[in-house]
Protein backbone atom coordinates (compact mmCIF):
# COMPACT_ATOMS: atom_id res chain seq x y z
CA UNK A 1 0.00 0.00 0.00
CA UNK A 2 1.43 3.49 -0.98
CA UNK A 3 2.07 5.86 1.80
CA UNK A 4 0.28 8.29 -0.98
CA UNK A 5 -2.93 6.58 -0.97
CA UNK A 6 -2.84 6.28 3.04
CA UNK A 7 -2.36 10.16 2.51
CA UNK A 8 -5.15 9.87 0.87
CA UNK A 9 -7.64 7.77 2.93
CA UNK A 10 -6.30 10.37 6.07
CA UNK A 11 -7.78 13.26 3.98
CA UNK A 12 -11.23 11.57 3.32
CA UNK A 13 -11.82 10.14 7.15
CA UNK A 14 -11.06 13.79 8.39
CA UNK A 15 -13.24 15.54 5.60
CA UNK A 16 -15.84 12.87 6.13
CA UNK A 17 -15.57 12.02 9.90
CA UNK A 18 -16.38 8.61 9.09
CA UNK A 19 -14.00 5.08 8.15
CA UNK A 20 -17.19 3.84 6.57
CA UNK A 21 -18.07 6.84 4.37
CA UNK A 22 -14.78 7.69 3.74
CA UNK A 23 -14.03 3.87 2.35
CA UNK A 24 -17.69 4.31 0.20
CA UNK A 25 -16.49 7.58 -1.53
CA UNK A 26 -12.86 5.92 -2.08
CA UNK A 27 -14.70 2.55 -3.26
CA UNK A 28 -12.98 0.16 -0.93
CA UNK A 29 -14.03 -1.87 2.24
CA UNK A 30 -13.87 -0.44 5.84
CA UNK A 31 -11.08 -2.66 6.50
CA UNK A 32 -8.61 -1.53 3.41
CA UNK A 33 -9.45 2.13 5.43
CA UNK A 34 -8.97 1.05 8.92
CA UNK A 35 -5.55 -0.34 7.65
CA UNK A 36 -4.59 2.77 5.67
CA UNK A 37 -5.53 4.85 8.74
CA UNK A 38 -3.24 2.22 10.85
CA UNK A 39 0.03 2.16 8.60
CA UNK A 40 -0.30 6.07 8.63
CA UNK A 41 -0.85 6.22 12.37
CA UNK A 42 2.58 3.52 12.85
CA UNK A 43 4.61 5.33 10.80
CA UNK A 44 4.49 8.87 12.47
CA UNK A 45 4.07 7.17 15.39
CA UNK A 46 1.04 9.23 16.74
CA UNK A 47 -2.38 8.93 16.59
CA UNK A 48 -4.47 10.58 14.47
CA UNK A 49 -8.10 9.85 15.58
CA UNK A 50 -9.63 9.00 18.67
CA UNK A 51 -12.34 5.84 17.88
CA UNK A 52 -14.54 5.04 19.94
CA UNK A 53 -18.05 2.65 18.78
CA UNK A 54 -19.81 5.44 18.19
CA UNK A 55 -17.35 8.33 16.83
CA UNK A 56 -14.37 9.34 15.59
CA UNK A 57 -12.43 12.48 16.19
CA UNK A 58 -9.13 14.04 15.00
CA UNK A 59 -6.54 14.68 17.55
CA UNK A 60 -4.06 17.13 17.99
CA UNK A 61 -1.71 15.48 15.65
CA UNK A 62 -4.29 14.96 13.37
CA UNK A 63 -5.30 18.55 12.93
CA UNK A 64 -2.13 19.55 12.21
CA UNK A 65 -1.15 16.18 9.88
CA UNK A 66 -4.41 17.57 7.84
CA UNK A 67 -3.51 20.99 6.68
CA UNK A 68 0.24 19.55 5.49
CA UNK A 69 -1.37 16.02 3.77
CA UNK A 70 -3.61 18.67 2.02
CA UNK A 71 -0.78 20.41 1.05
CA UNK A 72 1.06 17.44 -0.15
CA UNK A 73 -2.11 16.00 -2.55
CA UNK A 74 -2.21 19.29 -3.62
CA UNK A 75 2.05 19.10 -4.76
CA UNK A 76 1.43 15.58 -6.58
CA UNK A 77 -1.45 17.13 -8.43
CA UNK A 78 0.36 20.03 -9.54
CA UNK A 79 3.77 18.30 -10.41
CA UNK A 80 1.74 15.72 -12.35
CA UNK A 81 0.13 19.15 -14.69
CA UNK A 82 3.36 19.72 -15.16
CA UNK A 83 4.56 16.40 -17.53
CA UNK A 84 0.69 16.02 -18.43
CA UNK A 85 -1.39 17.88 -20.40
CA UNK A 86 -4.18 17.57 -17.82
CA UNK A 87 -6.41 19.98 -19.17
CA UNK A 88 -7.29 17.39 -22.24
CA UNK A 89 -6.85 14.38 -20.00
CA UNK A 90 -7.94 15.27 -16.46
CA UNK A 91 -7.81 12.93 -13.36
CA UNK A 92 -9.13 12.24 -10.24
CA UNK A 93 -12.36 12.59 -7.94
CA UNK A 94 -14.80 15.74 -8.31
CA UNK A 95 -17.32 16.35 -5.08
CA UNK A 96 -19.98 18.58 -5.96
CA UNK A 97 -23.05 19.67 -4.42
CA UNK A 98 -26.24 21.04 -5.16
CA UNK A 99 -29.62 21.74 -4.06
CA UNK A 100 -32.47 18.59 -4.83
CA UNK A 101 -34.04 20.99 -7.77
CA UNK A 102 -31.24 22.05 -9.39
CA UNK A 103 -28.78 18.21 -8.93
CA UNK A 104 -32.18 16.71 -10.35
CA UNK A 105 -33.09 18.36 -13.09
CA UNK A 106 -30.24 20.24 -14.21
CA UNK A 107 -26.65 19.18 -13.17
CA UNK A 108 -27.17 14.94 -13.07
CA UNK A 109 -28.46 14.99 -16.80
CA UNK A 110 -24.85 16.60 -17.66
CA UNK A 111 -22.91 14.44 -16.03
CA UNK A 112 -22.70 11.38 -18.26
CA UNK A 113 -21.75 13.67 -20.88
CA UNK A 114 -18.46 15.05 -18.85
CA UNK A 115 -17.83 11.48 -18.04
CA UNK A 116 -18.22 10.34 -21.79
CA UNK A 117 -15.30 14.13 -22.42
CA UNK A 118 -13.05 13.15 -19.51
CA UNK A 119 -12.98 9.55 -18.94
CA UNK A 120 -10.33 8.95 -15.92
CA UNK A 121 -13.15 11.27 -13.66
CA UNK A 122 -15.36 10.11 -11.24
CA UNK A 123 -18.41 12.28 -9.98
CA UNK A 124 -19.25 12.32 -6.53
CA UNK A 125 -22.78 14.35 -7.06
CA UNK A 126 -24.10 15.57 -3.29
CA UNK A 127 -27.95 16.55 -2.97
CA UNK A 128 -29.48 18.53 -0.70
CA UNK A 129 -31.57 21.39 0.10
CA UNK A 130 -29.49 21.99 3.07
CA UNK A 131 -26.53 24.47 3.10
CA UNK A 132 -23.34 22.82 2.89
CA UNK A 133 -19.81 23.34 3.57
CA UNK A 134 -17.27 23.11 1.31
CA UNK A 135 -14.34 22.62 3.66
CA UNK A 136 -15.35 20.66 6.64
CA UNK A 137 -17.19 18.23 3.91
CA UNK A 138 -14.91 18.36 1.37
CA UNK A 139 -16.02 19.62 -1.80
CA UNK A 140 -14.53 20.76 -4.95
CA UNK A 141 -17.79 22.76 -5.96
CA UNK A 142 -21.40 23.41 -4.58
CA UNK A 143 -24.25 25.02 -7.14
CA UNK A 144 -26.82 26.70 -5.14
CA UNK A 145 -29.62 29.22 -5.39
CA UNK A 146 -29.67 32.91 -3.00
CA UNK A 147 -26.91 34.29 -1.25
CA UNK A 148 -23.59 32.63 -0.12
CA UNK A 149 -22.84 33.30 3.46
CA UNK A 150 -19.17 32.50 3.42
CA UNK A 151 -17.15 35.75 1.94
CA UNK A 152 -14.02 33.59 2.06
CA UNK A 153 -15.23 31.81 -1.07
CA UNK A 154 -14.91 32.83 -4.91
CA UNK A 155 -18.22 32.76 -6.64
CA UNK A 156 -19.13 32.28 -10.14
CA UNK A 157 -22.98 33.41 -10.81
CA UNK A 158 -24.63 31.82 -13.08
CA UNK A 159 -27.90 33.55 -13.79
CA UNK A 160 -31.17 35.04 -12.32
CA UNK A 161 -34.11 32.55 -11.78
CA UNK A 162 -37.80 33.20 -12.21
CA UNK A 163 -39.94 32.15 -9.77
CA UNK A 164 -43.55 31.50 -9.38
CA UNK A 165 -45.90 30.70 -6.19
CA UNK A 166 -48.56 28.11 -7.38
CA UNK A 167 -51.07 26.00 -6.20
CA UNK A 168 -53.35 23.30 -7.96
CA UNK A 169 -56.43 23.87 -9.31
CA UNK A 170 -58.32 21.96 -6.65
CA UNK A 171 -56.52 24.29 -4.17
CA UNK A 172 -57.33 27.09 -5.49
CA UNK A 173 -61.40 25.69 -6.15
CA UNK A 174 -61.12 24.92 -2.45
CA UNK A 175 -59.51 28.03 -1.07
CA UNK A 176 -59.83 30.97 -3.39
CA UNK A 177 -57.29 32.31 -5.45
CA UNK A 178 -54.59 34.53 -3.45
CA UNK A 179 -53.81 37.62 -5.69
CA UNK A 180 -50.95 39.46 -3.32
CA UNK A 181 -48.35 38.91 -0.76
CA UNK A 182 -50.87 40.23 1.90
CA UNK A 183 -53.50 37.44 1.20
CA UNK A 184 -51.13 34.89 1.95
CA UNK A 185 -50.90 36.69 5.33
CA UNK A 186 -54.64 36.68 5.98
CA UNK A 187 -54.52 33.29 7.79
CA UNK A 188 -56.95 31.63 4.81
CA UNK A 189 -53.97 30.05 2.79
CA UNK A 190 -51.75 27.13 3.35
CA UNK A 191 -47.83 27.93 2.70
CA UNK A 192 -45.70 25.13 2.11
CA UNK A 193 -42.22 26.02 3.48
CA UNK A 194 -38.98 24.57 2.92
CA UNK A 195 -36.96 24.57 6.27
CA UNK A 196 -33.46 24.91 6.44
CA UNK A 197 -31.62 24.10 9.84
CA UNK A 198 -31.58 26.96 12.46
CA UNK A 199 -34.88 29.06 10.50
CA UNK A 200 -36.81 30.65 13.13
CA UNK A 201 -40.01 31.91 10.77
CA UNK A 202 -40.29 31.84 7.02
CA UNK A 203 -40.24 35.07 5.15
CA UNK A 204 -41.02 34.79 1.47
CA UNK A 205 -39.46 38.21 -0.56
CA UNK A 206 -41.86 39.24 -3.14
CA UNK A 207 -42.02 41.99 -5.38
CA UNK A 208 -44.65 44.64 -4.90
CA UNK A 209 -45.54 48.50 -6.63
CA UNK A 210 -43.47 49.71 -3.71
CA UNK A 211 -40.42 47.54 -4.34
CA UNK A 212 -38.89 44.14 -2.78
CA UNK A 213 -40.71 43.27 0.42
CA UNK A 214 -40.76 40.47 3.00
CA UNK A 215 -43.82 38.42 3.85
CA UNK A 216 -43.65 36.42 6.91
CA UNK A 217 -46.07 33.27 6.01
CA UNK A 218 -46.93 30.47 7.55
CA UNK A 219 -47.97 26.61 7.50
CA UNK A 220 -48.36 23.40 8.86
CA UNK A 221 -46.57 22.15 6.41
CA UNK A 222 -42.97 22.23 5.99
CA UNK A 223 -39.54 20.13 4.64
CA UNK A 224 -36.31 20.25 4.06
CA UNK A 225 -36.69 18.65 0.68
CA UNK A 226 -38.09 21.02 -2.28
CA UNK A 227 -39.10 18.22 -4.41
CA UNK A 228 -41.74 17.09 -1.42
CA UNK A 229 -43.46 20.43 -1.35
CA UNK A 230 -43.74 20.48 -5.53
CA UNK A 231 -45.30 16.98 -4.16
CA UNK A 232 -47.51 18.89 -1.72
CA UNK A 233 -48.34 21.51 -3.97
CA UNK A 234 -49.80 18.86 -6.86
CA UNK A 235 -52.13 16.95 -3.94
CA UNK A 236 -53.93 20.10 -3.15
CA UNK A 237 -52.01 21.07 -0.05
CA UNK A 238 -51.37 24.78 -0.28
CA UNK A 239 -48.98 27.31 -2.04
CA UNK A 240 -45.33 26.80 -2.76
CA UNK A 241 -42.77 29.44 -3.53
CA UNK A 242 -41.02 27.27 -6.45
CA UNK A 243 -37.91 28.45 -9.31
CA UNK A 244 -40.02 28.04 -12.70
CA UNK A 245 -37.93 25.48 -13.66
CA UNK A 246 -38.67 23.26 -11.23
CA UNK A 247 -42.60 23.61 -12.09
CA UNK A 248 -42.62 24.46 -15.42
CA UNK A 249 -43.62 21.28 -16.82
CA UNK A 250 -46.91 20.80 -14.35
CA UNK A 251 -47.74 24.58 -14.91
CA UNK A 252 -48.24 23.78 -18.34
CA UNK A 253 -49.77 20.87 -18.24
CA UNK A 254 -52.21 22.67 -15.65
CA UNK A 255 -51.58 20.83 -13.00
CA UNK A 256 -50.28 23.66 -11.00
CA UNK A 257 -51.30 27.53 -11.55
CA UNK A 258 -49.92 30.52 -10.72
CA UNK A 259 -51.66 32.78 -7.94
CA UNK A 260 -51.09 35.84 -5.72
CA UNK A 261 -49.53 37.37 -9.52
CA UNK A 262 -49.62 41.00 -8.21
CA UNK A 263 -46.77 40.57 -6.16
CA UNK A 264 -45.00 37.83 -8.02
CA UNK A 265 -41.25 36.61 -5.59
CA UNK A 266 -38.17 38.20 -6.32
CA UNK A 267 -35.81 36.21 -9.04
CA UNK A 268 -33.03 34.56 -7.11
CA UNK A 269 -29.56 34.10 -7.91
CA UNK A 270 -27.66 30.87 -8.59
CA UNK A 271 -24.25 30.72 -8.73
CA UNK A 272 -21.36 28.58 -8.02
CA UNK A 273 -19.11 28.40 -4.80
CA UNK A 274 -15.10 26.79 -5.03
CA UNK A 275 -12.08 28.17 -3.18
CA UNK A 276 -9.50 29.54 -4.42
CA UNK A 277 -7.67 26.47 -4.12
CA UNK A 278 -9.87 24.27 -6.12
CA UNK A 279 -10.29 26.77 -8.86
CA UNK A 280 -6.75 26.01 -10.22
CA UNK A 281 -7.82 22.37 -10.24
CA UNK A 282 -8.07 21.45 -13.95
CA UNK A 283 -11.49 19.27 -13.62
CA UNK A 284 -13.01 21.19 -11.16
CA UNK A 285 -12.85 24.02 -13.82
CA UNK A 286 -13.37 22.16 -16.49
CA UNK A 287 -16.41 20.76 -15.11
CA UNK A 288 -17.99 24.18 -13.70
CA UNK A 289 -17.49 25.29 -17.21
CA UNK A 290 -19.18 22.78 -18.84
CA UNK A 291 -21.96 22.40 -16.49
CA UNK A 292 -22.70 26.49 -16.88
CA UNK A 293 -22.44 26.69 -20.85
CA UNK A 294 -24.76 24.11 -20.70
CA UNK A 295 -27.93 25.15 -17.93
CA UNK A 296 -27.52 28.83 -18.56
CA UNK A 297 -29.76 28.81 -21.60
CA UNK A 298 -32.04 26.82 -19.75
CA UNK A 299 -31.83 29.17 -16.80
CA UNK A 300 -32.80 31.94 -18.68
CA UNK A 301 -35.06 30.40 -21.04
CA UNK A 302 -37.76 33.59 -22.22
CA UNK A 303 -39.28 31.68 -24.55
CA UNK A 304 -40.64 28.71 -21.60
CA UNK A 305 -41.21 31.62 -19.33
CA UNK A 306 -43.67 33.63 -21.95
CA UNK A 307 -45.86 30.83 -22.00
CA UNK A 308 -46.42 30.78 -18.32
CA UNK A 309 -48.93 32.78 -16.98
CA UNK A 310 -48.22 35.62 -15.17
Amino acid sequence: MSYLDNIRTFVRVYELGSMSAAGRDLRISPAVTSSRISQLEEHLSVRLFQRTTRSLTPTEQGKAFYGGACEILEAVESAEAQVVNITDNPKGSLYVAAPLGVGRRLIAPLVPGFLVEYPEVNIRLRLTDRKVDLTTEGLDLAFFLGQPEDSNLRIRKIADVERILCASPAYVEAHGKPTSGEDLMSGKHECLNLRFPGATEFQWRLLTADGPKRFRVAGRYESDDGDVLTDWALSGNGIALKPIFEVAEHIKAGRLVAVATETPPEPIQMACLFTHRRRQDPKTRLFMEYVISRITEAVRDHSLQAQLPR
